[in-house]
């Protein structure tokens, strides 16, 4: 059988040859710390950066860091004492709430600073049955389990628009308050909507709730992660 000739790519080097099977060697950076190293530093050369007050710049460079789109910053918005109040509520040892396995998994626990608890309710046995009673998803059902320990607790939502709606909606209620949202619901049906109302929520019901979010429809678990992780390191690392 002949040879089968390999489809030529721009990228590819000159030596490798045309012939299926030949060695390919690309040049590129192996040393994990210096790609760690030089991709923050890529980061921290974004120019909107500067206007992003400390130390929720630190927040939003894990951001950037962990969805590459500088741009991000055009929409993200905080309360300014988002920061001040996660961080203390880690440091004393709160719970991190997370409304999927993914954010959860994303979490690096070595920056924790008291051993925090990361807490997925999503695939609890109970759920299904609740969000049956209650006519509504297991994402926004599963919010229920965390009242018991959601005073002064982190919340982080990656995923489910639902999820910090009903979030929101307990808290107006009178439920328990946690010490801070870090709100990037992601999609085309509802995390717009989800992320503004959080935005909105001091304005509409008086309650003061610090958060971080990117308004839009961008968000995921990657960046609700990167958002913990950024707190976790401020949390760990206060003199």
């Amino acid at each position: 059988m002949a040879n089968r000739q390999a489809h030529t790519n721009p990228s590819t080097p000159a030596s490798v040859g045309d012939v299926v099977g030949a060695p390919v060697r690309y040049e590129y950076e192996t040393d994990p710390e210096a790609i760690y190293r030089a991709s923050f530093a890529t980061v921290r050369e974004t120019p909107a950066l500067n206007a992003v007050p400390v130390p929720v710049d630190a927040v939003a460079v894990r951001l950037i860091h962990a969805c590459g789109m500088p741009d991000i910053l055009d929409d993200l918005a905080f309360t300014p004492d988002v920061v001040a109040s996660a961080t203390a509520a880690l440091r004393a040892g709160a719970a991190i709430f997370c409304d999927c396995e993914m954010v959860g998994a994303g979490i690096t626990r070595r920056f924790l600073p008291a051993e925090n608890d990361v807490v997925v309710t999503l695939n609890d046995a109970r759920t299904p049955t609740l969000a049956k009673q209650l006519g509504t998803t297991r994402s926004a059902a599963a919010v229920e389990l965390w009242e018991d320990r959601l005073e002064g607790a982190i919340v982080a939502v990656g995923n489910a628009p639902t999820c910090l709606f009903r979030l929101l909606e307990m808290i107006a209620a009178g439920g328990p308050r946690p010490a801070a949202i870090l709100g990037f619901a992601v999609g085309f049906i509802g995390a717009a909507e989800s992320k503004a109302a959080l935005a909105d929520f001091t304005t509409q019901t008086g309650m003061s709730v610090p958060f971080i979010t990117v308004h839009g429809t961008r968000g995921g678990s990657a960046m609700a992660s990167a958002a913990v992780n950024a707190i976790a390191i401020l949390a760990r690392d206060v003199n």
